[in-house]
């Protein structure tokens, strides 16, 4: 099996990134640039870059996978994921917008005028951004062992100091472009092979002995009760999810005001769709040819090889190897920028106040990217897209209800958003937990927390309405939910 393609895909893609990142430094000099661009990115931009960082080592590597393992019912995770930008756009994108935070703990804060509240979100941003590196970590290990041969821990390191080059250096207004082009890279790179991989398959006389199994279309609750269980706790957990993700979040406060927000989420929905479109495809294949159901993650990257050998196949996998690689460093940026922004706010900044802005951002930069990565080396693997999901259980049921009840109830007050942060987090990190540390589980308990999302966000939802209800909201919240709520052309008018 010859290392050569994959090598030099690895290469190109993370020079190509450093290079684009090293542009971008040439528009990155205030404090403002570093955080949010200063609120200059156009729509068509900004949604090309949520779309490289969105697309993650789950939507990659794990969709397919699932879909080979476990058939179309795993057609929810790639549903959700894009229709969570739906609930996004209706709900959040042009409030959150207009509230001028660089932050979820800054939102929260002008929200709500508690500290407490804002510590719990910073926290929770910290916990849910650390949450899914991890899988970014071990897709990029896994994707250089499986193209190069490279030691498990290559990848890993490989990424976290490109990102750290990157993000440090440049921050936000430099990682959107680099962000842009790496979408457009991971669509190419699926693609192209799978078009190859399509017209190869349709010219051979193959059928696996499972491609017309008639189990692989059946839906998640033909599992009895507890399949739909599942089904609806990821349903819900997917959907409401995106909402809370700290990464896609940041980026909606680049946006000059509200109407660029919302188109820009529109744009990210038919990106989004467009690209899962593809994953579907390799695990039909896959199952057409018999890969094996047991090294599922790695599906996309060895499928080419599988299906047409040779050089032609060395080069569809070089390509996708690029693709992989370019989803890891995407995503794993975005995720370093929103963590970082917080540790710059809540830690470092008022810990080390004799830094500065930019030294204390780039000290915050090094702890975001240094804690994941080390436990990405030292825990043993876990399911890519698995990870994944329960970091969108985690935020559907923390940030979700605090956004929603923030931006659309004025009695939210900061005693019901600290009572259902912790229900909604205590009960979905816990369920996180116990998920990681169980490889063996079996019965309704083990669904029902594998899965939190079901009862998760109903419990924060509850928590905080009935909380709020027996106290007082912060005295500015008419004035604050006038300002989320009012488009920028009626205040121009105004004005």
């Amino acid at each position: 099996m010859s290392t050569v393609p994959g090598f030099v895909a690895v290469v190109l893609v993370t020079l190509t990134t450093l290079a684009i990142g090293t542009w971008g430094l040439r528009f990155s000099r205030t404090t403002s640039d570093f955080f949010v661009a200063s609120r200059t990115v156009r729509p068509g931009l900004n949604a090309s870059a949520i779309g490289g960082e969105y697309l993650s080592a789950a939507s990659f590597l794990g969709v397919a996978g699932l879909l080979l393992t476990f058939g179309a019912e795993m057609l929810w995770y790639p549903i959700g994921w894009t229709a969570g930008y739906l609930v996004l756009l209706v709900l959040v994108a042009a409030p959150l917008r207009r509230s001028g935070a660089y932050t979820l703990p800054d939102f929260a804060e002008a929200r709500l005028e508690s500290r407490r509240v804002r510590g719990m979100c910073s926290v929770l941003v910290v916990a849910i951004g650390w949450l899914y590196l991890l899988p970014q970590f071990e897709g990029a290990g896994l994707t250089l062992a499986a193209a190069i041969n490279a030691p498990s821990w290559v990848g890993p390191v490989v990424v976290g100091a490109v990102v750290l080059v990157n993000v440090g250096s440049g921050g936000m207004r430099s990682i959107t472009f680099v962000q842009a082009f790496q979408y457009w890279l991971k669509l190419s790179a699926l693609l192209v092979p799978a078009a190859v991989l399509l017209v190869v398959w349709a010219g051979d006389d193959v059928r696996g002995p499972s491609a017309t199994g008639g189990d692989w279309s059946v839906p998640l609750g033909g599992g009895g009760a507890q399949g739909l269980y599942t089904t609806y706790s990821l349903v819900l957990a997917t959907f409401l999810g995106t909402m809370g993700l700290p990464h896609v979040v940041v980026r909606f406060y680049t946006n000059p005001d509200g109407r660029a927000a919302r188109r820009t989420t529109l744009v990210v929905l038919a990106l989004l769709g467009a690209f899962y479109v593809i994953p579907p495809v390799y695990a039909a294949i896959g199952r057409a040819y018999g890969a094996d159901p047991g090294a599922a993650d790695s599906l996309v990257l060895e499928l080419p090889r599988l299906v047409v050998p040779g050089l032609l196949g060395e080069v569809l996998t070089g390509m996708v190897t690029a693709g992989a690689f370019a989803a890891f460093l995407s995503t794993s940026s975005g995720l370093a920028i929103a963590v970082s922004g917080v540790l710059t706010q809540d830690v470092t900044s008022r810990r080390l106040p004799r830094l500065g802005d930019l030294t204390a951002f780039r000290l915050a930069t090094l702890v975001a990217v240094a804690v994941p990565l080390v436990a990405a080396l030292v825990l043993p693997d876990f399911g890519v897209a698995q990870a994944v999901g329960l970091a969108f259980a985690v935020a559907a049921s923390t940030f979700c209800p605090l956004l929603v009840l923030g931006i659309w109830w004025r009695g939210l007050t900061a005693a019901g958003a600290v009572a259902g942060l912790l229900a909604g987090g205590a009960g979905s990190v816990a369920a996180v937990a116990w998920t990681l540390a169980d490889d063996t589980q079996d019965g309704w308990f083990d669904t029902v927390v594998g899965q939190p999302a079901a009862w998760s966000v109903p419990l924060a939802f509850a928590a905080m309405v009935l909380v709020s209800r027996r106290t007082t909201p912060p005295g500015h919240v008419r004035r604050f939910m006038v300002r989320l709520h009012t488009p920028e052309t009626v205040e121009l008018d105004r004005s």
